[in-house]
């Protein structure tokens, strides 16, 4: 398993959900002070429903791309097991994306073509996000190399692993 890292560069998607999480704290923190009539505990509460819904939307576009790259591995028929092959290089950031180059390596005769699943986590160990991608026709003896481009923004301390590959 690769793991690379890049330093913290913002990016909006995060940011916005982190923003989210300021508010909510803020709100909480105001909510002694209010004159509106509202108790502390309901500001409380309508602050943690806002944190809550801002982490749901982040969680449901990793579910999303884990749901597609299964999706694309079950199309790629007769595979068989090549994360040996893949390698990555270092993480970058790429206008408001994330990338990382892979070199997938053919140690057979004849040519093959790859299906390689590269996940993105955060400094948490988190996964963040992740993505497939076809490598085809790589010569026999010969390697080739690609890009794995995250789906969405991702800030932080974030690194990438190989989760799956296979070969055909």
């Amino acid at each position: 398993m690769a793991d690379v890292r890049r330093g913290a560069r913002g990016s909006r998607g995060v940011r916005a959900v982190g923003a989210a999480l300021c508010v909510a704290a803020l709100t909480v923190a105001a909510a002694g002070c209010s004159d509106d009539g509202d108790s502390p505990s309901s500001a409380a509460s309508k602050a943690a429903s806002a944190a809550s819904s801002a982490a749901s939307r982040g969680a449901g576009v990793v579910a999303s791309a884990t749901a597609e790259a299964q999706q694309k591995f079950n199309d790629f028929k007769d595979g068989v097991d090549a994360k040996g092959d893949v390698k990555l290089g270092d993480v970058k950031s790429d206008g408001d994306r994330t990338t990382v180059p892979v070199t997938v390596s053919n140690g057979a005769s004849d040519t093959k073509s790859y299906v390689v699943q590269v996940g993105f986590r955060n400094g948490d160990d988190k996964l963040v996000d992740t993505v497939v991608l076809n490598v085809n026709d790589v010569r026999g003896g010969d390697s080739k190399d690609a890009t794995a481009r995250s789906t969405h923004s991702l800030d932080g301390d974030i690194t990438a692993e190989v989760s799956r590959a296979l070969r055909h």
